[in-house]
């Protein structure tokens, strides 16, 4: 794996970053150390479907939006 001193990295940043997408994976040192690993971004494994992944596994009355509505009013308004 290539391997590119900060200050390199500054100056090339723009190319390193389009090679990093392309999947050349890199890393910055510092003072010939290596620091961080530069790898392509990869969405989390089903992360694009987030909506709706609940969609079969649970289900809501079809009056959710009803329930509670008298503990709500004595809450709120110390109804009895």
């Amino acid at each position: 794996m290539k391997q590119f001193n900060i200050n390199d990295a500054k100056t090339h940043l723009s190319e390193l970053v389009e090679d990093a997408a392309k999947g050349g994976a890199f890393v910055i040192a510092k003072s010939g150390k290596p620091m961080v690993t530069v790898i392509p971004f990869s969405p989390a494994h089903g992360a694009e479907k987030r909506i709706g992944f609940l969609k079969g596994h649970i289900a809501a009355p079809a009056d959710f939006d009803q329930m509670g509505q008298g503990e709500i009013a004595t809450l709120f308004e110390g109804l009895k």
